[in-house]
């Protein structure tokens, strides 16, 4: 195959989530001396953001999404440690967890994935995170953003608790805060004072792009 015949491969095969076709494709563009961003930037995000696209027009759902995400993570375990040899800027970090109390990780999962795909650089707490744990990470990684994330109703409140841990530790004011989740609200993310909210994966992704950029762009005197 030649470089240009394994980039559209690539793509074509993450928008319908063949994990082990693009695993193989991503291996052998490497075997062929292809960079590594080059498969990154030139196919897989690309794929990714139509995937995205697709979700928002109605026409692919979660589940396509979720293939999709799941085919390209396979590629990024291959390319993460390639990329960071050669010094490959991350758009910005992002730190993620389902909070205290709660074990749903399914939609924060593909949230990463979609990040990653994006270029955020992205540390992933897991679940049943305590607010400490939140604010240890904030201050150990100096992310630009915080992610807060709930399937329940009742592990909700965990969101204001977690605003309050970050308050006390002072870090409230380094680090944009975004929260998510099925039974969340915009009016409820207004409430506990987040900076963000987003109703899907797509939709972080965009989100967490035009507050980083709001946040980085100085404003005129």
């Amino acid at each position: 195959m030649t470089p240009d015949e394994i980039l559209k491969g690539l793509y074509d095969e993450t928008l319908v989530g063949n994990g082990p076709r693009v695993l193989e494709m991503t291996n052998e563009a490497l075997g062929m001396g292809m960079e590594p961003q080059t498969l990154l930037f030139e196919a897989l995000i690309p794929s990714l953001e139509e995937v995205g696209a697709r979700f928002e027009r109605g026409d692919f759902f979660v589940p396509e999404m979720l293939i999709a995400g799941r085919a390209m993570a396979g590629a990024m375990e291959v390319l993460r440690p390639l990329l960071a040899d050669t010094g490959v800027e991350t758009i910005g970090k992002f730190v993620m967890g389902t909070v205290q109390g709660d074990v749903h990780d399914i939609g924060k999962n593909l949230v990463n994935i979609m990040l990653e795909g994006a270029g955020f650089e992205v540390i992933d707490l897991g679940v049943q995170v305590k607010p400490e744990k939140f604010v240890q990470a904030i201050e150990e990684h100096t992310p630009d953003i915080v992610g807060f994330s709930a399937f329940l109703t009742t592990t909700m409140p965990m969101f204001k608790a977690n605003m309050n841990a970050l308050e006390k530790a002072g870090i409230r004011n380094e680090v944009i805060v975004m929260v998510g989740g099925a039974p969340v609200t915009q009016e409820y993310a207004d409430a506990v004072g987040a900076d963000g909210y987003a109703a899907d994966a797509s939709a972080t992704v965009k989100r967490a792009k035009e507050l980083l950029h709001a946040r980085r762009t100085p404003v005129p005197a």
